[in-house]
């Protein structure tokens, strides 16, 4: 240990208070009071409980520490021990991680790269199928298991996080106060949807709270933020994903026939953005779909600026939904007894989302001053690129047998989730006569 290792400095250097047959009790000692030894050496106090060593050696510690030479090396002896245990951690996290990480970093690249090339499908969804299908002949992953893991929770917790450097939400919030009441009746719908046929179609909670979250806000993204508050495993996500993805592609196909099949205004781009921004869930999809729209009509960009921003305020619903999932969480665990003690706010705090709420609000300030977009977007793509190695390590992590075998129920909740979120958006849509 690090006070055992002080003293052996101490022997090392010959310190004639401390000879070798006192140093095994020495070190016994220092384990527990090191910081009250030092304090009462430095403040000339008697310090009663070094009786056991006797009154000479105990007058000799104290009388060694009065020296300010020697005070000075045992202060640079502590920021020595410090760095070296440093040093230690990181050398064991990199001998623990590095073949896990190494490995879902390379999964990354080419659908990173694939991704861009297929925006419909999006790098997530390639790294995860990618990652199931290694999985099927990788079934022993050894050394490599541990990095896969810490993979799949903390650097999908900092691709949430670095997600918080694309939001503005000064332009958010103006801009899509409009579509704002068509938000919180398509969140709602879809969130009572996949509560209430959990129990018909008996899908585990994990996966229909993931499904529910992931129609009714920002696919990837939010099944990314919530999984860790829920203690979701890597096979539920998995599922989840792959049912987003599924209606995502669908979507982005579907509904420009079906908004030209339904009178949306072809002059502006306007209703149509706000359709796809609240009915489409992946950013990726409502992009694609809204640039359908106004390469149909020839709007320019008007479609597509309308529905990313409109998709963008809906992303915010990650803050409150986490939230209130993990307080649940908590309260539910404290009531079953899993957790010592009463209910904490603290602990139930999910802390990457506060990181996630720190970031965007720097953005916010940043611009507000005049600071261009483009100085983070590299952090929006750092946060894509994690995201990608997050699902390749959950694709690695999943158990692919027994998500083929339970695939059919999800993708009934899915489409339950997708179908109410769509005719809701039309319907508030009328109502509010955008359309």
């Amino acid at each position: 240990s690090r006070n055992t290792t002080f003293v052996r400095y101490l022997v090392a250097m010959d310190i004639p208070m401390i000879g070798r047959t006192a140093s095994r009790k020495l070190e016994q000692y220092f384990h527990g009071n090191l910081l009250e030894l030092e304090l009462a050496a430095m403040s000339r106090f008697d310090f009663t409980c070094l009786e056991d060593f006797g009154e000479t050696m105990s007058s000799n510690i104290i009388e060694w520490f009065h020296d300010r030479e020697n005070l000075t090396l045992w202060r640079n002896l502590q920021k020595e021990m410090h760095f070296k245990e440093r040093e230690e951690t990181i050398m064991n996290f990199i001998q623990k991680n590095f073949k896990g990480i190494l490995v879902c970093f390379l999964i990354a690249i080419p659908s990173w790269l694939i991704g861009k090339s297929f925006p419909v499908i999006g790098g997530p969804v390639i790294a995860i199928l990618a990652g199931m299908v290694i999985t099927c002949f990788w079934t022993e992953k050894g050394t490599a298991e541990s990095g896969i893991k810490w993979t799949s929770k903390i650097i999908l917790q900092t691709a949430v996080v670095l997600l918080g450097f694309g939001m503005n939400l000064g332009v958010i919030l103006q801009t899509g106060k409009q579509s704002l009441p068509i938000i919180i009746s398509t969140i709602s719908t879809s969130l009572i949807i996949a509560w209430l046929l959990r129990k018909v179609l008996n899908v585990p909670s994990n996966t229909s709270i993931l499904v529910g979250v992931g129609s009714s806000i920002c696919g990837g993204s939010a099944i990314a933020a919530t999984a860790p508050v829920i203690d979701a495993d890597d096979t539920e996500v998995a599922q989840a994903i792959s049912v987003i993805f599924f209606f995502n592609v669908i979507a982005a196909v579907l509904f420009p026939v079906l908004g030209n099949a339904l009178g949306f205004d072809t002059t502006s781009g306007n209703a149509f953005g706000v359709f796809a921004g609240t009915a489409i869930n992946d950013t990726s999809s409502v992009t694609a779909a809204a640039s359908t729209w106004d390469s149909m009509w020839n709007l320019g960009s008007e479609t597509l600026n309308t529905a990313v921003t409109v998709k963008l305020t809906r992303t915010l619903a990650i803050i409150p939904i986490t939230l209130v999932l993990s307080l649940v969480r908590a309260k539910s665990a404290a009531k079953d007894g899993k957790t010592s003690g009463k209910f904490s706010l603290k602990r139930a705090f999910p802390m990457f989302i506060l990181y996630f709420i720190i970031a965007a609000v720097i953005t916010t300030v940043c611009m507000s001053l005049g600071v261009s977009a483009d100085v983070f977007a590299p952090l929006k793509e750092l946060s894509k690129f994690f995201i990608i190695m997050a699902m390749a390590a959950i694709g690695l992590n999943s158990n692919v047998v027994k998500l083929v075998k339970s695939g059919g129920k999800p993708i009934l909740l899915g489409a339950s989730c997708w179908v109410g979120i769509t005719v809701v958006s039309l319907a508030m849509q009328h109502i509010m006569h955008i359309w």
